[in-house]
């Protein structure tokens, strides 16, 4: 598929994502439809891998670009922020390496379950 293939079928499922999200009776963010409607089309089969390689692959590299606008607003509202930073720091101090251990006991696992080599 061409690169504006690719990019219509990802805008599209962000799209009706939008749609879906304005629908709902209650407030639901539009990127968590999305990302879950694209796993059920993947998984479906409906969309494959090769429909939306580049498009997902240019995306993913360049990462880093969709995050300038939030941290300039962060430092825009700074005074309104630093009176949570210390819970904040704490809270990140103490879920990191709370996440590292579940993600690697939840790896384990699916490797013991599937009979392959580990611990």
């Amino acid at each position: 598929m061409n690169i504006m293939g690719e990019i219509a079928v990802v805008f599209g499922v962000c799209l009706i994502s939008e749609g879906i999200s304005f629908l709902l009776p209650f407030p639901f963010p539009a990127g968590v439809i999305s990302l879950v409607l694209l796993l059920l089309l993947l998984f479906s089969g409906v969309v494959k891998e090769r429909h939306i390689g580049r498009v997902s692959g240019f995306l993913v590299d360049n990462m880093a670009f969709f995050f300038v606008p939030p941290c300039v607003a962060i430092i825009e509202h700074w005074e309104k922020l630093l009176p949570y930073l210390i819970p904040f720091f704490f809270i990140a101090v103490v879920t990191t390496p709370l996440v590292y251990l579940v993600t690697a006991w939840t790896i384990q696992l699916l490797i013991r379950r599937k009979g392959g080599k580990g611990r």
